[in-house]
């Protein structure tokens, strides 16, 4: 089981941003997909970046396109997804995960999971 860890969540202002971080522990985050998730309280948990393991392809949901952005230092073996303008409904706990396979950025194509953290913007 591959042992990913995010951090950087918190509480922002509206029009605020934060950047979160992925990290890898035990493995090279060379040659996988990674995605960033998030879930609501009471909604689906959903797509809200992803890229490949080369970092030369991303996929975005319409909702944030524009105001985050995903990238990888495989280097520092991490993930990053700086979000900015941040609205009251980006309020969720956020997941990376990691997958073999470059296809929809879903959470069913993911298998390996970090523990989440909190995201919440708010005045």
């Amino acid at each position: 089981q591959l042992q990913l860890v995010e951090s950087g969540g918190g509480l922002v202002q509206p029009g605020g941003s934060l950047r979160l971080s992925c990290a890898a522990s035990g493995f090279s985050l060379d040659y996988y997909v990674i995605g960033w998730f998030r879930q609501a309280p009471g909604k689906e948990r959903e797509g809200v970046a992803c890229i490949s393991s080369s970092g030369t392809s991303t996929n975005y949901a319409d909702s944030v396109k524009g105001r985050f952005t995903i990238s990888r230092d495989n280097a520092k073996n991490t993930v990053y997804l700086q979000m900015n303008s941040l609205k009251p409904e980006a309020t969720a706990v956020y997941y990376c995960a990691a997958s073999g396979v470059w296809d929809l950025c879903v959470p069913n194509y993911f298998d390996s999971w970090g523990q989440g953290t909190q995201v919440t913007v708010s005045s």
